[in-house]
């Protein structure tokens, strides 16, 4: 008897290689699976202009990027980046009438509090996809729609802005060609249990995010970025290990075992750091 329903995940027309440059952008959520893509020693960008809740927001962080790339200030150049979408709220000042990213604890009564439309936020995203393309040549675009709630809109409010989103992302689905990837449907759908959240029953805990995790790297990831992880595991765990006696022989010796074995895994994957 299968207590729980599984989300059918579409694989792409690309796997993604062993440490290729990733760019991830969009709500706290990019932020943990960010830092997955980090731990894995993945050349990674996350949200260098802080956290961007809106599509608007995003297409500011990655108009600031590809500006950079173009200048040739930044040799960070991506071959796969990440859009997760948090919310259609905007917050525009009421002095320049522009989408600001962030208020910046200023008083409340400077901005005004709008929503975007379906069509507006697919623009946003189709502008971000366009100039990434434009910069970044052969690029791979994911779009996924982040499954924390916000308390503060109320949850039905919540859900539409959840549905405005989702929308959206199909229609850049559709237009674009982006891969859609189901973090919002896994967490409703498949999970569906509050033991899945962190305390605040918010926010997903750290075992969800590392089974989305799990997910993604099933679905998207190629034979060959699969074995690295499997090779790169047991590295990763032996560095990461913290000895009762540092000072004894034995873990001088584990040391040095433990570096030649990552120094031969360097040899691998150049890429590796």
């Amino acid at each position: 008897m299968d207590f729980r329903t599984i989300v059918d995940i579409p694989k792409p027309d690309f796997n993604v290689a062993p440490l290729e440059k990733v760019l991830l952008v969009g709500s706290c959520f990019a932020d943990n699976i960010g830092k997955r893509f980090d731990e894995e020693r993945f050349p990674t960008v996350v949200n260098p202009y802080g956290v961007m809740y809106n599509p608007a927001s995003i297409l500011h962080t990655v108009s600031k990027l590809t500006a950079r790339i173009r200048s040739g200030e930044s040799d960070f150049i991506p071959s796969l980046a990440i859009f997760t979408l948090g919310t259609n709220h905007v917050y525009i000042e009421k002095a320049t009438e522009e989408i600001v990213d962030n208020c910046r604890k200023r008083p409340q009564r400077l901005f005004s509090e709008e929503l975007l439309t379906i069509e507006e936020c697919a623009d946003y995203l189709r502008r971000a996809v366009h100039e990434l393309r434009d910069s970044c040549g052969d690029i791979n675009i994911v779009v996924t729609v982040s499954p924390i709630r916000y308390r503060k809109y109320g949850y039905h409010g919540s859900q539409l802005s959840k549905a405005t989103l989702l929308l959206a992302a199909d229609k850049l689905v559709q237009e674009e060609g982006v891969y859609y990837f189901p973090a919002y449907e896994i967490v409703n759908d498949e999970l569906r249990d509050y033991r899945f959240y962190q305390p605040d029953m918010l926010h997903p805990s750290h075992q969800t995010v590392e089974f989305i995790w799990e997910r993604f790297v099933d679905s998207c990831f190629s034979d060959a970025a699969k074995e690295y992880l499997r090779e790169w595991k047991s590295v990763k765990e032996a560095l990461g290990h913290r000895p009762l006696h540092p000072e004894s022989d034995e873990y001088k010796e584990f040391l040095r075992k433990t570096q030649e074995r990552f120094e031969t895994l360097k040899k691998k994957y150049p890429g590796l750091k």
